[in-house]
């Protein structure tokens, strides 16, 4: 809570690379509730610590489940939430960020149904990372995975086939890391009518109009 994209900030300055990373999580969060309303599952939110659980249960009108991360690094972050909702007795698990806003209802519905037939599920990103991981068991070891670099996607399949999990790939998608980046998704946000997404396409073009 209250920090903003990194990447984004070193283009646009802190304040609005906030703005946008809050448009972003609700983007996340509209994906959140449309699935479970189409679903019938069960949405759990991951902070980044134990004193945000707070403000990540005011994010959301209905009931959710609060897995606080532990410090790490990104897959060390992700292994401990994994594990821990499966010792509690989930089993197909969905993971999304706040960085693809390009993610539609049918990509997380697609996913679960998938899971009845495949170990794994991912969706990759067009610079090489994922948009979406979803597993009906637990993930190969990701501690030393390359989750800033451009061959995530092959390294996290290649962990994953070598565990024995079938794994299957979804149609790709592309998430935001900067500037350059949410610009590309500009075309594609103009017409989607999703009111997270309207709300997105409306701060990027204020920040467009005042450089």
């Amino acid at each position: 809570m209250g920090q903003g994209k990194q990447r984004l900030a070193e283009t646009i300055g802190a304040e609005r690379a906030f703005r946008i990373a809050q448009c972003l999580l609700n983007c996340a969060l509209e994906d959140a509730v449309a699935w479970q309303a189409e679903s019938a599952g069960q949405v759990v939110l991951s902070p980044a610590s134990q004193t945000d659980g707070a403000w990540a249960r005011s994010l959301l009108p209905s009931p959710v489940t609060i897995v606080a991360q532990q410090p790490g690094n990104l897959g060390q972050r992700l292994q401990q939430v994994d594990n821990q909702l499966r010792a509690a007795g989930r089993h197909k698990l969905i993971f999304m960020g706040t960085d693809a806003p390009l993610l539609q209802t049918a990509d997380l519905l697609a996913a679960g149904q998938l899971l009845h037939s495949h170990d794994v599920v991912l969706q990759p990103a067009d610079d090489g990372g994922v948009t979406l991981m979803s597993a009906s068991r637990h993930w190969p070891p990701l501690q030393q995975l390359p989750w800033s670099a451009d061959n995530l996607q092959q390294s996290l399949c290649a962990a994953c086939l070598a565990q024995g999990a079938s794994v299957w790939l979804q149609p790709g998608s592309q998430d935001v890391d900067d500037w350059p980046g949410l610009h590309r998704l500009l075309p594609a946000l103009a017409d989607d009518q999703r009111p997270a997404r309207r709300a997105l396409l409306s701060c990027v073009r204020e920040y467009q109009a005042s450089v």
